[in-house]
């Protein structure tokens, strides 16, 4: 029998044996793996610090009295985000609540928001009043650094979200009907691969204004090819299988066994690009930023923070902070992405 039967027969004989699901014993091998369980933490942690940067790091208080009225900034700012409030008119006048000198306040460990520029204070080396040194506009660059996590996670999580949604579509047509459709999308797939990518989003993104939205859009539509082959490939080979014959045989339609009898059982393999095509979109955004064609100039990335560097080369912690930040995460998803591999294939458990 092929070697994918013998996957399947071998994930079988564990599930009976054990009486463990497939993702229980999954989830058994992914935590033998120490630095993938450590590196999956240490992303889980830093999506908390991305969700919660506003309480860490910036100019909102947590707790205030003006004019004798209390307020919490803070809270209010995450209600504004998901639109169930808006600011008070006593306090939409200015952004920077620090000049409203109030009776009371308490401000977050780092008092700073990310673009909250202070010219008397730029390229002030790390230490005392800003931990990691400010930018040329006076911006802290450890408040840029935290809320930058958020943009960071976001472009990487929802680009490949895109490109699983195109890869999985195509690649799931291309595996399942086989004949000449598979035949027409393999040709594309192979002509989409031969585009250097990172030339093609630079090409891509000289067409739209630069916007967060537009970024996680090309990204997304730059990194499919992957996904699509390797789901081609898992279509191919469990289509053969007797329970999806019986589901032809009952009448089911096209599109049901694919969604509901095929791809469950072919999408473990493929959630391994995933977790690097996360690195991949944050090294693109990074190199976007860094190029100065990537998002708009008012947000913080950590591209945007290492592009600081270039105006003066004695700013050094411009180009340590951000350039450690991004080659921590790359390496986190890298080997997340390993732990995944290793424990989603049957020949390595017990090893």
């Amino acid at each position: 029998m092929g070697e994918e039967t013998e996957r399947s027969h071998g994930f079988d004989e564990l599930e009976s044996s054990s009486g463990e699901s497939f993702w229980q014993l999954t989830w058994k091998e992914f935590r033998k793996n120490r630095p993938a369980l450590y590196s999956l933490y240490m992303l889980v942690l830093m999506a908390m610090m991305a969700i919660g940067a506003d309480l860490i790091a910036g100019n909102k208080p947590y707790y205030m009295v003006y004019n004798g009225e209390t307020y919490f900034p803070v809270l209010r700012q995450y209600a504004v985000y998901v639109g169930i409030a808006d600011w008070p008119p006593e306090l939409r006048t200015r952004k920077n609540f620090k000049r409203y000198n109030p009776e009371e306040v308490t401000y977050p460990p780092i008092p700073y928001a990310p673009n909250e520029i202070q010219l008397s204070e730029k390229y002030e080396r790390p230490g005392g009043g800003h931990l990691l040194g400010t930018d040329r506009l006076g911006r802290d660059v450890l408040a840029g650094l935290i809320h930058g996590t958020r943009y960071s996670l976001t472009i990487g999580l929802v680009s490949v979200g895109i490109s699983m949604i195109i890869g999985l579509v195509l690649g799931a047509v291309a595996g399942f009907l086989g004949g000449w459709v598979d035949l027409f999308l393999s040709r594309i797939f192979e002509l989409w691969a031969a585009i250097p990518p990172f030339f093609l989003i630079i090409t891509a993104a000289a067409f739209f204004p630069p916007s967060l939205f537009w970024i996680m859009i090309i990204i997304g539509f730059t990194g499919w090819v992957g996904i699509a082959r390797l789901t081609r490939s898992q279509f191919l080979q469990v289509r053969s299988f007797d329970y999806v014959s019986a589901a032809k045989a009952l009448g089911c339609s096209n599109l049901r066994i694919m969604a509901v009898h095929i791809l469950p059982n072919a999408i473990a393999p493929i959630l391994i690009p995933a977790a690097f095509g996360v690195a991949g979109a944050i090294l693109a955004e990074s190199g976007l930023s860094f190029l100065g064609i990537g998002v708009p100039a008012e947000v913080i990335t950590w591209g945007s923070l290492l592009a600081g560097a270039r105006s003066n080369i004695a700013a050094w912690w411009l180009v340590v902070v951000p350039g450690f930040a991004i080659f921590v995460t790359v390496t986190l998803y890298n080997l997340l992405g390993d732990g995944l591999r290793d424990a989603l294939d049957p020949r390595q458990r017990g090893q």
